[in-house]
């Protein structure tokens, strides 16, 4: 399930991610985020925090990632991924790689850095 971080400055998009992600949680919960998000301040600053694993989240979710990844290709400007579990955080270190913009990886008790990072403007 993906949960809108609702206490964040309003340039910053977060989400908490836990227990089973779908695809269908993506179209739902993130896609009309990130579209409201951009029409407000144009680029995006995304904070994930995950607590659960990549078991969790099936196949159609995995798509859904990264389908929006490409589609908001040029929008990204900072991507903040917070958890525990180092082999997804590991994984999504990938993300450096793929999409433009700034990406840094925290741990759940880096909250509060990962916070401060996404959050500077």
């Amino acid at each position: 399930m993906l949960t809108h971080l609702n206490y964040l400055p309003k340039h910053v998009l977060g989400l908490h991610a836990v227990g089973e992600i779908t695809n269908a949680d993506y179209e739902k919960a993130l896609e009309p985020l990130l579209d409201e998000h951009i029409k407000q301040n144009g680029r995006i600053n995304f904070l994930l925090v995950l607590e659960t694993d990549i078991k969790d989240f099936d196949a159609g979710a995995w798509c859904g990632n990264i389908g929006i990844g490409l589609k908001y290709f040029t929008k990204w400007n900072k991507l903040a991924m917070v958890t525990d579990k180092e082999g997804v955080r590991e994984f999504s270190h990938l993300f450096k790689y793929i999409l433009p913009g700034q990406y840094k990886g925290y741990t759940l008790e880096e909250l509060g850095e990962a916070v401060k990072w996404i959050a500077e403007k």
